[in-house]
């Protein structure tokens, strides 16, 4: 890509801590220790930050649109304070059972993305902690990298499964958020802007 360096974030499980019972209020949100830090990082090395991110409680009626924002506030309040940004939030509301086309594992925020920023994904960094944030990353030649926050130790698992294996051969490890940006620092991909 020309210019400024894309970045793709999962939310829960990469930012914040993940639970099984969904994030419903701006009081569960809680950020992963160091991660705000490392997207505030990111930054000023000027990096464009995104977040592609499933939240199906909207779906399934355990929070509201208005909600969902009231969280967002909350985690950019946090990061804006540290000095970081994020330059665009893509989440999809639908339920499992939607047949909706943007609802990790499959494709369609990260084509939304594509088209918002005129060029392709190819070899563009994206973090998850689950295998569908892999998966979906890898469908538009995006290079998928796998946190062992979240559900990341149990996805790590996947990984080395025949089947899994094979559909994603190259998926990067690191302990968390903060220990990706630090892995950009130490090869030079990460140069604070003057």
């Amino acid at each position: 890509m020309q210019g400024r360096r894309v970045i793709i974030l999962d939310r829960d499980g990469v930012i914040n801590q993940d639970s099984d019972e969904f994030i419903k209020s701006p009081e569960e949100w809680n950020a992963i220790p160091g991660s705000l830090e490392a997207i505030s990082r990111l930054c000023q090395a000027e990096f464009r930050v995104f977040i592609i991110t499933n939240q199906s409680g909207i779906a399934r009626g355990l929070l509201s649109l208005n909600t969902l924002n009231r969280i967002h506030q909350k985690m950019l309040d946090q990061l804006h304070a540290l000095g970081g940004e994020i330059e665009a939030i893509l989440f999809c509301p639908h339920g499992p059972d939607d047949g909706c086309h943007c609802r990790k594992p499959l494709s369609g925020l990260y084509l939304d993305l594509q088209q918002r920023l005129k060029a392709s994904l190819n070899n563009v960094d994206s973090i998850g902690d689950s295998l569908r944030d892999l998966q979906a990353a890898s469908a538009v030649s995006a290079r998928p990298v796998l946190v062992r926050t979240g559900k990341g130790k149990k996805t790590e698992q996947l990984l080395s499964t025949a089947v899994v294996k094979k559909e994603l051969p190259r998926v990067a490890v690191f302990d968390d958020l903060a220990s990706y940006v630090e892995s950009l620092r130490v090869s030079g991909d990460l140069e604070v802007a003057r």
